[in-house]
C-alpha cells in the first residue's frame, strides 16, 4: 500500500516537527522493518542504534534489538574484527526477535560492508559511506576491487552517500577540526534513517543537548549533523521513497510503556524486590562483561536503600554480599561464567549457612575468557553442579529482556522464603537487547516481606527456652533468619557442617546425611508454577521445549510453522531447578521433544537423566542467538518425520 504525503516542516528553532512531508516523494507503508547499523567500534553504532530504538519506542512500535560489538575497548580501525553493529526490528504488530536478516544495512566503511553482507538478502537496501572506500581501506579487508563499482552489489538497492564529506560540510560554521567534525557522521546517518522511516526527532535532539551539556558546541554540532542527515533524505533524488510503520497499538495491553534492556530491567527488578521485601539491597560485585551494567545502574539508586560495593575481585564481591545477607539485607552478586567459577566456594558456603543470596549470571561465550561480548547458554550445568559436595541451588531464567524484571522478583521470592542462594541465568543477548516493557503498578508486585527471628524458638528437656538457628519451618524447611545483635539469638556460623537444630559443629555421620538430604529436600520442595503448554489443537506430535533467551526465536519459528499449516506444541521453562512438577507428564505426552539451546545440549542432558525421555538437542554455540527461519526449518523437518513415523507405525 502506498500513499502520497506533503512536505515535512521545521519548527522555529530548526527542529523537524514531523507535521508534514514533502510533495512528490512516495511513502510506502510497511508492517515491519529490520535495520542494521554497522561500522568501526569507534563510529558510534551502538549510540546510533540506541537513539533510533528510543524514538521507535516512543512512536509506539513493537521492537527487538541485537547489539553486536567487539570485546576490545577500541578494536583495530577498519578491520573485520573491529566491526560493531546494532540491529533493530520494529513493527506494527507483536514481534519476538531482532530479525533474521536486515532489510537495510548502513555500512560506514568497507569492513562493515564485508562483515555483514552475507546476512543481507537480495533486494535489500544498502547505504554506504563512499568516503571510506579508499584503496587502503578496501585492501585491509581483502577487497581486490571496489565493490561499489565492480557490479558485485547489483542484487541490492545501493545508495552511495558521502557521509563524511556531507557531515564536514554541514559543520563548517563550527570551529572544529576535520577529525572532530567527522565524529558526527553517525548522527548524519541517524538523521537520514529517521527521515526514511518517519521517526520522531525531538527526543534525539534533547538527548544530544543533555549528553554534551558541558560541551555546548559539540552538542550543537551533533544536532546540526542530525538535521543535515534528515534534510539530505528530504532533498536528494537518490531517496525517492520513504517508509511508514504504524504503531503496534493492538500488540500492547493498556498501560505505561518504556523501552528497556535486559540488564536495566533486571536492575529495576532487584530494586523492586528489595522494596517489596522491606529490606535494604546490597550488591557486592566485580566488573565483568556483560554484567557490569547492573552494577552501574544500581549504584544510581541510593535513594531506594541500595548499597553497591565494587570489590577487588569476584571472591570479595560475593563474600561481601553473603555477609550482607547474614546482616539482614537482600544480598546480590552479579557476574558472568568465569566469575561464577571463582565464586563457587562462597556459593557452597551460602548453601551451608542457608541464607538468602541472589547470584546473577549474565552468561557469555566460554570457556575461560571466551567471547566476552557474545551470547551463550552454557552455564546451566555449572549453576546446577559447579560446587563441591552436595550443594543444591535453585535456578531461574528470564525469557526476554523485559522478563528479566519478573525473573528478579521470582529469584528473590525463592531466596527469601526458602533461605537459600538462587541462581538467575540471563545472557548477553537478553542483557544488551531491548524491547517495550509495561511499567507495572505497585499493587501488582508480590509481597516479599519476611519475618526475622526475634526470640527463642525451642524448649529444651529441662524447660529452658533457647534459640536453635537450624530449627526449620515445616512447610518450607527454611531455618530462622536472625539479625546479628538481636539479644539471645547468638549462634555459630561457618562452613563446617552444623548439627540439626542447634547449629553446633558436628562430625556425626548420621547428622551429615540428614542435613545433606534436608537441604536437597528444601530445594526439591520449592513451590513453582506448572509449565504451560501452547498446543492449540492438542494433536501435535512434537513438543519444542526451551529455556531462557531462546523463547523469542522458538516462538517466532512455531508461528511460522503454524502459519504454513503445521502442528507443533511449545513450552518454555522459567524454573530449571526444581523443574515444574508437571514437566514429566508433559514430556510423556509427545512422541518427540526438541530442545534448542545455545550450548551442546545441557538441558537435554538433565531431561534425559531425570525423565528418561529421548530429548533431541538442536544446538549452536557461535556467539549469536538462533534465527527463527533456521529453527523453523529444523522443527518442520522433525514434525514431518514424526507424522511419517505415526503413519508407518
Amino acid at each position: 500500500m502506498t500513499s502520497k504525503v506533503s512536505t515535512q516542516a521545521e519548527s522555529a528553532d530548526g527542529a523537524v516537527t514531523g507535521d508534514q512531508l514533502s510533495p512528490g516523494k512516495e511513502v510506502k507503508r510497511l508492517d515491519r522493518v529490520i535495520i542494521r547499523f554497522a561500522g568501526d567500534s569507534g563510529d558510534g553504532m551502538q549510540l546510533t542504534g540506541d537513539r533510533f530504538t528510543s524514538e521507535t519506542a516512543s512512536f509506539g512500535n513493537d521492537l527487538s534489538t541485537l547489539p553486536n560489538f567487539p570485546a576490545e575497548i577500541r578494536a583495530p580501525a577498519g578491520t573485520l574484527p573491529g566491526v560493531s553493529s546494532f540491529q533493530l526490528h520494529f513493527a506494527d504488530h507483536d514481534i519476538l526477535t531482532p530479525g533474521d536478516a536486515p532489510n537495510v544495512l548502513v555500512a560506514m566503511n568497507p569492513a562493515a560492508l564485508k562483515a555483514n553482507l552475507a546476512d543481507v538478502p537480495r533486494g535489500a537496501e544498502i547505504i554506504v559511506n563512499t568516503d571510506e572506500f579508499t584503496k587502503r581501506a578496501m585492501t585491509k579487508v581483502g577487497y581486490a576491487t571496489n565493490p561499489l563499482e565492480d557490479g558485485s552489489l547489483e542484487a541490492y538497492s545501493l545508495h552511495r552517500v558521502p557521509l563524511t564529506t556531507l557531515t564536514v560540510e554541514a559543520l563548517k560554521e563550527f570551529d572544529l577540526s576535520r577529525k572532530e567534525a567527522e565524529r558526527s557522521k553517525n548522527m548524519f546517518a541517524l538523521g537520514l534513517l529517521s527521515w526514511m522511516y518517519h521517526r520522531p526527532t525531538e527526543g534525539t535532539e534533547k538527548f544530544l543537548r543533555s549528553k554534551f551539556a558541558k560541551k555546548p558546541q559539540v552538542a550543537q554540532a551533533n544536532v546540526v549533523a542530525f538535521r543535515a542527515g534528515w534534510n539530505f533524505g528530504e532533498t536528494t533524488e537518490d531517496f525517492a521513497v520513504s517508509y511508514e510503520v504504524q504503531p503496534a497499538s493492538a500488540a500492547f495491553p493498556a498501560g505505561t510503556y518504556r523501552n528497556i534492556s535486559g540488564n536495566l530491567a533486571l536492575s529495576y527488578g532487584l530494586v523492586a524486590a528489595s522494596r517489596q521485601a522491606d529490606l535494604p539491597l546490597y550488591l557486592g560485585s566485580y566488573p565483568i562483561t556483560p554484567a557490569s551494567d547492573i552494577l552501574h545502574e544500581l549504584s544510581k539508586h541510593k535513594n531506594f536503600g541500595v548499597r553497591t560495593f565494587q570489590a577487588e575481585d569476584e571472591i570479595a564481591g560475593i563474600g561481601a554480599a553473603l555477609g550482607a545477607a547474614f546482616g539482614g539485607a537482600l544480598g546480590v552478586t552479579t557476574t558472568s561464567g568465569p566469575g561464577v567459577a571463582l565464586k563457587s566456594e562462597t556459593i557452597g558456603l551460602a548453601v551451608s549457612l542457608e541464607l538468602p543470596l541472589l547470584v546473577i549470571d549474565i552468561q557469555r561465550g566460554g570457556p575461560s575468557t571466551g567471547l566476552p561480548t557474545k551470547t551463550e547458554q552454557a552455564d546451566l550445568l555449572q549453576a546446577m553442579y559447579g560446587r563441591n559436595g552436595e550443594a543444591p541451588v535453585p535456578v531461574v531464567a528470564p525469557a526476554t529482556p523485559a522478563d528479566c524484571f519478573n525473573a528478579a522478583l521470582e529469584a528473590a521470592r525463592i531466596a527469601l522464603v526458602y533461605r537459600t542462594p538462587v541462581f538467575l541465568l540471563s545472557d548477553g543477548y537478553l542483557a544488551n537487547g531491548s524491547e517495550p516493557w509495561r511499567v507495572p503498578e505497585v499493587d501488582e508486585l508480590p509481597d516479599l516481606r519476611v519475618q526475622f527471628a526475634t526470640g527463642p524458638n525451642h524448649t529444651t528437656e529441662d524447660g529452658a527456652e533457647v534459640f536453635h538457628p537450624y530449627k526449620r519451618e515445616p512447610q518450607t524447611l527454611a531455618r530462622p533468619w536472625a539479625v546479628p545483635g538481636t539479644p539471645g539469638l547468638e549462634h555459630r556460623i561457618g562452613g563446617i557442617e552444623k548439627q540439626d537444630g542447634t547449629g553446633n559443629i558436628s562430625y556425626d555421620p548420621a547428622n551429615h546425611e540428614f542435613m545433606v538430604r534436608t537441604r536437597q529436600a528444601k530445594v526439591d520442595g520449592i513451590e513453582v508454577p506448572d509449565i504451560a503448554v501452547d498446543d492449540p489443537d492438542g494433536e501435535a506430535g512434537v513438543l519444542v521445549l526451551g529455556w531462557g533467551s531462546t523463547y523469542g526465536p522458538i516462538t517466532a519459528a512455531v508461528r511460522r510453522i503454524r502459519a504454513a499449516g503445521g502442528s507443533i506444541a511449545q513450552a518454555h521453562l522459567r524454573h530449571l531447578n526444581p523443574f515444574p512438577r508437571n514437566l514429566g507428564e508433559v514430556l510423556a505426552r509427545y512422541e518427540k521433544v526438541v530442545v534448542p539451546e545455545m550450548n551442546l545440549g545441557q538441558l537435554s542432558t538433565l531431561l534425559r537423566a531425570k525423565y528418561l525421555v529421548d530429548a533431541q538437542s538442536f544446538t549452536q554455540v557461535n556467539g549469536m542467538p538462533f534465527k527463527a527461519e533456521q529453527l523453523a526449518t529444523h522443527l518442520a523437518e522433525v514434525s514431518e518425520q514424526s507424522a511419517k513415523e505415526a503413519i508407518d507405525g
